[in-house]
């Protein structure tokens, strides 16, 4: 954190790799969402990312149950 303000994306540094750096349209770039972004700038997930096993294991922890309680 600096000046106050919480760590957050680097939004100039992601525009310009997926504008500049992968020829997309503002509005391309705009609809992708992060995981997309990642994906096509080759940005390896960590051990945290979303495989079968993991939504499997999601779903245990936070079953949908009717009236959301």
């Amino acid at each position: 954190m600096s000046g106050g303000r919480p760590a957050g994306l680097d939004w100039p540094g992601l525009m310009r790799a997926g504008i500049r750096g992968l020829g997309l349209r503002p509005a391309e770039f705009w609809a992708l969402t992060p995981a997309e972004l990642a994906l096509m700038l080759g940005v390896e997930s960590g051990p945290r990312q979303m495989t079968r096993d993991r939504l499997a294991e999601l779903a245990a922890r936070f079953p949908d149950t009717p009236g959301g309680g």
